[in-house]
């Protein structure tokens, strides 16, 4: 146990037990503790394998490359049709965790092999993602923003797309892209 990741566990209100365990059934599987994100992580040889982090209505284990893992149990959940790689392990309770801990050590196992293989993830390219219309006009008249936007990396390329495409209404796409384009002019990503 990492004791700079201690607060996490004792500041958790909800689903304290529930991490507490997890965090047990993690660290047993031979997996570093450190901080990211502002939540506990878990790594192979400086390679991030899982996280355990909290939501309102349940806290999850987050395979980084869970994509990559078989499923034969059914329980890795896709967050949102956007995310590519990460695969989720969710609870709502402390008896779900301990009836799973022999199948989740198993998936943290798999896991590591799949990083020990050096296997990837086969991500979408950032080109293969919509533009929003309002954001590739203004790529079109600015050449200075469609350098900078480019010269991102494909992460934060595939940040701003989404998020400009997401509203319905064009107005907002518009207001979305003018908020932003200082941030891509100075080389920054949608949360930096």
């Amino acid at each position: 146990m990492n004791p700079k990741v201690d607060f996490y566990f004792s500041k958790a209100e909800k689903w304290q037990e529930e991490i507490e365990q997890l965090r047990e059934i993690v660290l047993d599987c031979g997996l570093t503790e450190e901080l990211k994100w502002g939540r506990p992580c878990y790594a192979f040889e400086k390679s991030n394998i899982v996280l355990i982090h909290v939501f309102k209505e349940y806290c999850a284990l987050l395979f980084f490359k869970g994509a990559l893992l078989n499923d034969p149990n059914g329980i890795l959940i896709q967050q949102t049709e956007n995310v590519q790689a990460a695969r989720q392990i969710r609870f709502t309770n402390l008896k779900e965790i301990v009836k799973l801990k022999k199948i989740l050590k198993s998936y943290i196992y798999e896991a590591i092999e799949v990083e020990k293989a050096g296997l990837k993830v086969n991500l979408k390219k950032a080109t293969e993602f919509t533009i929003a219309e309002e954001f590739q006009n203004k790529l079109d008249k600015k050449p200075a923003l469609k350098k900078a936007f480019y010269a991102l990396t494909p992460g934060r390329q595939r940040a701003y797309l989404l998020f400009f495409c997401a509203p319905k209404q064009s107005k907002t796409r518009e207001a979305r892209v003018e908020k932003y384009i200082p941030q891509i002019l100075n080389g920054k990503g949608l949360n930096d």
